[in-house]
């Protein structure tokens, strides 16, 4: 629940003033009008202080005065509707925009209520003629006009984001309506801004209400039409627990399973984006054996994996996070499989030595998955997959302590009469489990093994 704000113009020009980044550019002379904007103001209205600002200025010949100002390196930003430069100085970033016309109607040019306030550097005013105020204190996400979201599909996403890191906001019933009906749009929108967004629901405090607001108004879809192909099988199938259910109940659980491991912003992310993912391939491997009157999906973490990465190139991930995530979707079910009485210490070992530094990541998908399942409550599975969680994380702190050394290369194998392929990295990784395993040790012991697989496979001398 949000708890109410109780701000007054005057008491957030006073917040505002209070402000190193207001106070330097307060003491310039600049030829036109200088305006703090947007969602700086709205940090400073909620007691945060930002490290992001917009400025709008009145004529362009300010800009090189912003410059000295702050002693700040500058670019032209070119993924912003309007002209804006981008300022750097001292860990604060200053996003400048040239008006072109009032400052007013440039705030009701702007995504949301919230992010519409401006102040006057010049002369100290607060301007708030669409209530922005009133709006936060309400803790409600508000837009302009419809025609704000047409200019701009992206505020629609930006909104999903607004909802999952402001504490107890909730979206108005009218920009909700909006979005159900204007969800297509955002197919309009560059790839890379929608993953910027997203980016922030999948690190923010409560991605679930972002997922499930995105579930609501069809904007999932529009974005992960993959999903809907799991959501259908569920309802079709009649399955339970859900597969998209669960899939998006997981997110329900990041902030419980935070307290479990010191992860870090990039495990959490790629292991929320490998949750949304991972049962991808479910519609295509389902399959029902009647005898035994029960549900498979053979392989599907194989085929979710390839689904995934259309996805995520879809959306312009970089290849390193596509490497990762698809890594991570495909070994989704690993901790499961070895989470019974009968596992072994070298079960363990050889996971950590095969997903190496992505194994907190794993960790971190398998407690979201585990949880979703659930539904939040422990039991017996539950505990036993938690204690090897911690089994493996205790197993990646000494993997990481003293990494076991490879001891043949390609190049090695290569020398030995292999040519490069499949045949000669599925070798490479049978040498090194059996090296996890213990059972081989020496160089000269994976060069004779490797020889004999060659032998055996029938290649060529």
């Amino acid at each position: 629940m949000h708890k109410a704000l109780r701000l007054s113009p005057r008491a957030l020009k006073e917040r505002i003033e209070s402000i190193d980044v207001v106070r330097r550019i307060r003491g310039g002379l600049f030829a036109g009008p200088v305006f703090l904007v947007g969602g700086a103001l709205r940090e400073l209205a909620l007691g945060r202080v930002p490290n992001d600002y917009d400025l709008a200025i009145g004529c362009a010949e300010d800009l090189p005065r912003i410059r000295e100002i702050f002693a700040a390196t500058g670019f032209l930003l070119g993924k912003k509707p309007v002209q804006t430069y981008r300022f750097l100085a001292g860990g604060i970033t200053l996003d400048t925009s040239i008006l072109a016309g009032s400052i007013e109607d440039d705030l009701r040019r702007r995504d949301f209520t919230i992010n519409a306030m401006a102040y006057a550097l010049n002369n100290g005013a607060v301007l708030d003629p669409l209530g922005g105020l009133k709006d936060l204190s309400m803790g409600i996400i508000r837009y302009p006009t419809r025609e704000s979201l047409r200019e701009d599909p992206l505020r629609m996403v930006k909104a999903i984001r607004h909802l999952s890191v402001l504490s107890g906001f909730s979206l108005d019933p009218a920009l909700k309506r909006a979005m159900k009906e204007e969800k297509a749009l955002i197919r309009n929108t560059a790839a890379e801004r929608i993953k910027y967004e997203l980016d922030l629901v999948m690190l923010s405090a409560n991605p679930y209400r972002g997922m499930k607001a995105m579930e609501e108004t069809g904007l999932l879809f529009e974005i992960f039409p993959e999903l809907l192909k799991l959501k259908e099988m569920d309802r079709e199938k009649r399955l339970r627990p859900m597969s998209f259910g669960h899939t998006i109940g997981g997110f329900r659980h990041v902030r419980r399973i935070k307290q479990f491991y010191p992860f870090n912003e990039r495990e959490i992310k790629h292991a929320g984006y490998a949750l949304l993912f991972h049962d991808l391939g479910k519609p295509e491997t389902f399959s029902y054996d009647k005898e035994k009157r029960r549900v498979h999906f053979y392989y599907h973490e194989r085929r979710s994996r390839d689904i995934a990465a259309g996805v995520m190139e879809r959306l312009r991930f970089s290849a390193s996070e596509i490497r990762t995530i698809k890594s991570l979707v495909e070994n989704h079910m690993r901790i499961f499989l070895i989470s019974t009485g009968e596992a072994t210490e070298k079960a363990t070992r050889r996971l950590v030595y095969r997903m190496e530094d992505l194994a907190p990541s794993l960790v971190f998908l398998t407690l979201l998955d585990l949880y979703g399942n659930s539904g939040g409550r422990d039991n017996e599975s539950t505990a036993q997959v938690r204690m090897r969680c911690r089994d493996v994380l205790s197993g990646y702190a000494e993997w990481k302590s003293t990494p076991l050394p490879r001891i043949v290369t390609g190049r090695d194998l290569i020398a030995i009469g292999f040519e490069e392929g499949p045949a000669l990295g599925e070798v490479l990784r049978e040498i090194r489990g059996k090296q996890i395993a213990g059972e081989i040790t020496e160089k000269e012991q994976a060069l004779e093994y490797a020889a004999f697989m060659k032998t055996r496979a029938g290649l060529p001398h």
